[in-house]
């Protein structure tokens, strides 16, 4: 089996609502979601998305990724794409980092990988059964009164965990918004506090230090030497997410003890073959994983918790669905779905969803035998 063709498209995902994010200095109304389809002389096809969420939240963007793939997926040609490590040996020499740019092209040969052997991605990806997956919430960055409103929302739609965005360099305001959403969390659910890197370190020790609350704090700061700082000096158990990509800085978080947690991001760390490397390194460290992505459609939810659902149930957290955000569906009614606060999957091969072309639109760019 060889790559015979890889075909791009774009298309805009609008938000329901505005969001905003790291003490509302980061606002999103859309985000820009590219999808490739790799075909192969057998016939078999797969398909990918990568979507940054936005171009001020990570060094990445809709452009910059598409730009990539005009470097990357010529070098992919004529390869197997069942021989998932060279793929992605291919790409690292072909273009040193962009990870978020090589993700789809991984996560298609996955797809690609499940149909030609019958096997759904999670029983490739390690496990037996597949887990049901608990969703988690995502929680605008507002006043107290307006974070417990969006919270009181979620719990109605079956989520008992929560992300609630807070950070900015007003100290007392994210403290009070801290103790407010503590008292007035429902019983049975968690929450935690995503700062979104927005805390230089002085802030966060008076913050973490103030507030009553003892839940996860995630990325309380910009780097990881910001937060090695705070680590050690708050009671909190801490969670980062945006400054790991490559496996090496988690290695360096784990050699520093700076977390306890991580979130697993396939869009970040660039696919589901390095995102799997990274969770086993978690499992055997005895992290909590949040696993999920920077952001896309249900295909991208769907593929990042084919993941999730087979890590084993003590280092896996929730995970966030970002289409539960969007006013467009490229992949109507297929896919990871919050059904009661879980995500169930079936036993389709591959990653079990097919992005619907006349949403897709025509295509950006093609490679191959027919470009």
């Amino acid at each position: 089996m060889r790559i015979s063709r890889i075909t791009v498209f774009q298309i805009d995902l609008p938000l329901t609502k505005p969001y905003w994010l790291s003490g509302g200095r980061l606002k999103f109304e859309k985000i820009d979601s590219t999808f490739v389809r790799v075909d192969t002389d057998e016939g078999v096809s797969g398909w990918g998305e990568g979507c940054p969420w936005g171009h001020t939240y990570l060094p990445a963007h809709g452009h910059g990724l598409r730009a990539a793939l005009k470097i990357l997926a010529p070098a992919l040609l004529g390869r197997d794409p069942r021989a998932l490590d060279d793929i992605n040996r291919a790409m690292d020499l072909q273009l040193p980092g962009h990870l978020y740019a090589k993700s789809p092209l991984d996560i298609a040969c996955w797809d690609i990988c499940g149909k030609a052997s019958g096997n759904p991605l999670w029983r490739m990806l390690g496990a037996e059964k597949p887990a049901a997956v608990a969703v988690n919430s995502s929680i605008s960055t507002g006043t107290p009164d307006e974070m417990i409103a969006l919270i009181r929302e979620a719990s109605a739609m079956g989520y008992r965990t929560h992300s609630a965005k807070v950070g900015g360099s007003d100290f007392s305001a994210d403290i009070e918004r801290i103790e407010a959403i503590s008292a007035a969390l429902p019983k049975g659910e968690q929450v935690t506090f995503d700062v979104n890197r927005a805390w230089t370190p002085g802030v966060a020790l008076q913050v973490l230090n103030a507030v009553s609350a003892r839940d996860w704090v995630e990325q309380p700061c910009e780097t990881l030497d910001q937060c090695a700082l705070v680590a050690g000096k708050v009671p909190q158990p801490i969670m980062l997410d945006e400054c790991l990509h490559t496996f090496q800085d988690h290695l360096d978080a784990w050699k520093r003890t700076v977390c306890q947690g991580v979130k697993v991001k396939p869009n970040r760390v660039g696919g589901l073959t390095k995102a799997r490397q990274i969770r086993d390194f978690g499992v055997s460290v005895g992290w909590q994983m949040h696993i999920e992505d920077t952001g896309g459609s249900a295909f991208a939810d769907t593929a990042a918790l084919h993941l999730a659902a087979s890590t084993p149930d003590a280092n896996r957290l929730a995970a966030w669905l970002c289409h539960a955000h969007l006013a467009v569906d490229p992949v109507p009614g297929q896919g990871a779905r919050n059904v009661g606060g879980l995500v169930q999957f079936g036993d389709a091969p591959g990653i079990g969803v097919t992005p619907d072309p006349s949403i897709l639109g025509a295509p950006v760019a093609t490679y191959g035998d027919a470009g």
